[in-house]
């Protein structure tokens, strides 16, 4: 029977991963995975300073632009106001354009990032007459500091999970899965697309969130904590995580000798980290409500833009806007994503495991993504990070669906910031990825059943077409917005099967665990 036993934990995620990171790391230096990895995280970056050539959100599109100078913006606020003033309606400080609503670790990020600025280039950060800013050397500099919190924050992160992962099991993946899963993490398109074509700093919280991770699956729950408490304070939207991290580190407190004890160190880490990020606007209730006030934009409505939710493709046939009060429609987002959560958190609380625990941070985020209120296009990167760190794990097919149906419903937003050309190369650089040999092994395994196949060639070629009339044909006068109404509804079917496909595949981690522990019983 135990050599049975043997035979079935072949999975990298096997639940008796060592915590020794410097065995682990001799491990990988003797495969030369960590070879792979410098080479992929160059190819990675180049593909990043690829993208950053191409335009921007609201490159040259006065009065307000767009979330580059957002950015920008924000640099020239805390470089040069006091900290008192970063979040507060002043004669210096219009809230009405581009005022800060992100938590104070981005106010801190756009310090330091505005410091650099002011150092090379005085005249891109100076109060009121940098506005729309858009010298070929600021443009540049602003890059580098997307391109340098990539490499600081995220690539550290990627190969901190990648330890964790494969180093659980001496047999690990072999050389080619491992590159593999590097691959389809750093090489992620809607994230590149995101951060270096749009311009943003997603990179700094799912890297923030990815250590956490890994943290977990190392079992150093107070650094975890930390990490995350961070994530969340950079950007609030972290928050689609949340419900993953504390049913897993709960119900892992409630198997340890003294769990209350454990609930209390969880606690007051969480507790000190914030205390310390928010420390400068805890001075007084007024401070801390106006900081709190601005991380919730109720007043924006359930969605503005096209989104691939339930509110914006049912809003098709139902016009919730116009029917219920912001109130009504906050406390029914609410209990819609709950509802939906609320599942994956009761699995991980009763039976929490490593994988259960990935798991748990997909459908978290995807019942965030599909049921919260004012959701944003962008949003879909946080479902996708767990997504890639499950890549072994789902089927090829599934993995490669999501991505592409992800990537579909930025499409739109992509095309109004004029990347549609680096859009089309990492759509198609992914579409290799996925049918590298590794991949293209992984996919097979799973193309068993006529019927998935058929799906599948349907599924791409309805994107094609939905491509190809969103780029050639001009929607009627009367709805201006079909064309993003017909992709949205698209991507919203396929995210909403993703999920119940990955909710059920959670609970059958259960089934599993329970299977296992009857065999140990009989031996």
């Amino acid at each position: 029977m135990e050599k049975k036993q043997r035979k079935k934990v072949k999975n990298p995620m096997s639940e008796t991963e060592s915590n020794d990171l410097d065995d682990i790391s001799c491990l990988f230096f003797q495969k030369g995975i960590m070879g792979l990895f410098l080479l992929i995280s160059i190819f990675s970056l180049l593909l990043r300073v690829a993208v950053s050539l191409h335009s921007y959100s609201g490159a040259g599109t006065p009065p307000k632009f767009g979330d580059f100078e957002a950015q920008r913006h924000w640099m020239e606020i805390t470089t040069n106001l006091p900290i008192k003033d970063w979040y507060f309606n002043t004669t210096n400080n219009d809230l009405s354009y581009w005022g800060l609503d992100y938590p104070p670790l981005t106010a801190y990020q756009s310090y330091f990032h505005g410091l650099f600025l002011k150092h090379f280039d005085p005249n891109s950060v100076s109060l009121f007459t940098s506005r729309g800013y858009e010298t070929h050397f600021g443009k540049l500099l602003m890059r580098w500091t997307v391109l340098s919190s990539d490499l600081l924050i995220f690539f550290p992160a990627v190969l901190y999970f990648v330890l964790v992962y494969y180093g659980g099991n001496r047999s690990g993946g072999n050389k080619s899965d491992v590159a593999w899963h590097i691959a389809v993490i750093l090489i992620n398109p809607c994230l590149i697309l995101t951060d270096h074509g749009h311009f943003q700093y997603n990179c700094i919280s799912l890297g923030l969130t990815l250590g956490a991770v890994a943290a977990v699956l190392s079992q150093k729950d107070l650094l975890a904590c930390v990490l995350f408490c961070l994530s969340l304070n950079h950007k609030q939207m972290s928050a689609y995580y949340a419900p993953a991290f504390f049913s897993h580190l709960f119900g892992s407190c409630l198997r340890r000798k003294n769990p209350p004890l454990e609930v209390l160190k969880l606690g007051l880490t969480v507790l000190g980290t914030f205390a310390i990020v928010w420390w400068p606007f805890l001075h007084s209730r007024d401070a801390f409500s106006v900081v709190l006030s601005r991380l919730a934009p109720f007043e924006r409505g359930i969605y503005e833009d096209y989104v691939a939710n339930f509110w914006c493709c049912t809003s098709v046939l139902i016009k919730w806007k116009r029917l219920f009060t912001t109130n009504s429609l906050r406390f029914l987002s609410l209990v819609a994503t709950i509802l939906t959560f609320l599942p994956s958190m009761i699995q991980q609380i009763w039976s929490p495991s490593s994988k259960g625990f990935l798991y748990g941070l997909l459908n978290s985020s995807l019942a965030f993504y599909l049921f919260s209120f004012q959701v944003h296009e962008k949003s879909i990167l946080l479902p996708l990070l767990p997504a890639t760190l499950l890549a072994m794990e789902l089927p090829g097919v599934l993995s490669m669906l999501l991505m592409h149906s992800a990537l579909l419903s930025m499409f739109p937003l992509l095309c109004r910031d004029k990347m549609a050309v680096p859009y089309m190369a990492l759509y198609m650089l992914s579409i290799l990825l996925y049918l590298a040999p590794c991949g293209k092994q992984h996919i097979k395994r799973h193309l068993s059943r006529s019927m998935i196949t058929f799906s599948i060639v349907i599924s791409y070629l309805c994107s094609l077409v939905l491509h190809i009339i969103y780029l050639t044909i001009r929607p009627p006068e009367k709805y201006p917005f079909l064309f993003e109404a017909m992709i949205m509804n698209f991507c919203f079917s396929h995210f909403l099967a993703f999920t119940v496909y990955t909710n059920a595949k959670q609970w059958m981690l259960s089934r599993q665990s329970t299977s296992r522990d009857k065999e140990k019983k009989l031996n």
